[in-house]
């Protein structure tokens, strides 16, 4: 095919298609906070926390400078450093564990469902050690951990769990929202997530007074009043135009998800209607689960061919994660090695997300199902 000829790529993620549905109100925000000269934390961050404690269910929320800040700032609230653990898994981003091992802990990875690619309750338990400080279960994709499990298993050795729910807001467990399941709940605005600003950001959700107290100090420096530090923090405000930026996206957000599964639920209709079933593994969809699909992630055979298949089509596609973590070079010096979690292995060479954004058309779906078909009858 020539370069003249090859079709025109179809989004993966279309925030301008986003951006034109809201322009007027996002430019109002920015104008607003352009006018009052207030940038670092201030009234737009304090209301983006209180709208953000709405949505999740928690007491308290604390406006930080990423998702990443967040797990950070989450362990340290907790003093968890050098000689502790934390378990998490290693079929995620590296923030996850890349937090634990940045505050001087060690990650400890156990495996995932190879059906939910979350992390596997039974795996946690066996990998508890008298240095086991926390659990940080990640809420991938956008569908829950299995909470109900993981709450019981912390609570019998009475450790934390600190909920990675960076691609999940807005998500639910048995009628309970993400971010309030755990001690702690950390979310990441990066633009790309459902909820996204115009940069980085995230926030720290929690029940506990005490630790939204310390959390807030932390992520000025550990100061509370100026030039006078408690404690070693970070630098780690959101700023006030992403807050305003991300207030004016958060009143569409449960629009925005409702879109997303009605997409999921017309790639599982598309997939019968052009048989299939025994091609394609959709995303696992557990009952008393409200998955908010932050991405739309299918197992198949020859995943690589397939992507370059569609790619042809001009239908992008995105892998996430070609590698787990324990394979990672950052990770060597845990001794971890092939076969050792063999569910994300698994997942790692057979996963592949397509389109799911909000504005996707039908039409364009009917696209990239058919293009599968075509592959499959290759």
């Amino acid at each position: 095919m020539s370069a003249s000829t090859k079709p025109k790529l179809m989004a993966f993620l279309d925030l301008r298609a986003q951006f034109g549905n809201i322009r007027s109100e996002i430019f109002d925000a920015v104008t607003h906070t352009l006018e009052s000269q207030q940038f670092i934390l201030g009234p737009e961050v304090a209301a983006l926390e209180k709208e953000i404690s709405v949505v999740t269910g928690s007491k308290y929320s604390i406006g930080c400078a990423s998702g990443t800040d967040a797990l950070i700032l989450a362990l340290l609230a907790l003093e968890i450093g050098r000689g502790d653990e934390v378990i998490t898994t290693p079929f995620t981003f590296i923030a996850s564990a890349g937090s634990i091992a940045r505050v001087g802990a060690k990650p400890v990875f156990v495996d995932i469902d190879g059906q939910t690619f979350n992390i596997d309750p039974q795996a946690i338990r066996k990998a508890i050690t008298p240095r086991t400080k926390a659990i940080m279960p990640v809420h991938l994709f956008g569908l829950s951990a299995d909470m109900n499990e993981i709450d019981e298993i912390a609570s019998e050795h009475r450790i934390a769990v600190i909920e990675d729910a960076a691609q999940a807001i807005g998500a639910r467990y048995h009628g309970r929202a993400v971010g309030s399941l755990g001690l702690m709940g950390c979310f990441s605005f990066f633009p790309s997530k459902n909820l996204g600003g115009a940069g980085d950001g995230g926030m720290v959700t929690t029940n506990d007074a005490g630790l939204a107290d310390r959390l807030g100090v932390l992520r000025v420096h550990g100061a509370r009043k100026k030039y006078e530090y408690e404690m070693l923090g970070l630098n780690s405000r959101l700023d006030a135009l992403q807050a305003a930026i991300i207030r004016v996206k958060l009143r569409h957000l449960d629009r925005w998800a409702r879109a997303r599964r009605n997409n999921a639920d017309r790639y599982r209709e598309l997939f019968r209607e052009f048989r299939l079933e025994s091609v394609v593994t959709p995303p696992a969809t557990p009952s008393n689960y409200w998955h908010v699909y932050n991405q739309y992630t299918i197992r198949v055979k020859d995943r690589d061919a397939l992507r370059e298949h569609l790619l042809g089509r001009g239908i992008p596609t995105e892998v996430y994660y070609p590698k787990p973590l324990h394979l990672q070079r950052a990770f060597a010096y845990l001794e971890y090695k092939l076969g050792d979690f063999p569910a994300s292995e698994a997942a790692s060479s057979k996963v592949v997300s397509l389109p799911i954004y909000p504005e996707l058309t039908e039409e364009h779906q009917r696209a990239v199902v058919a293009a599968i078909a075509d592959f499959d009858a290759e």
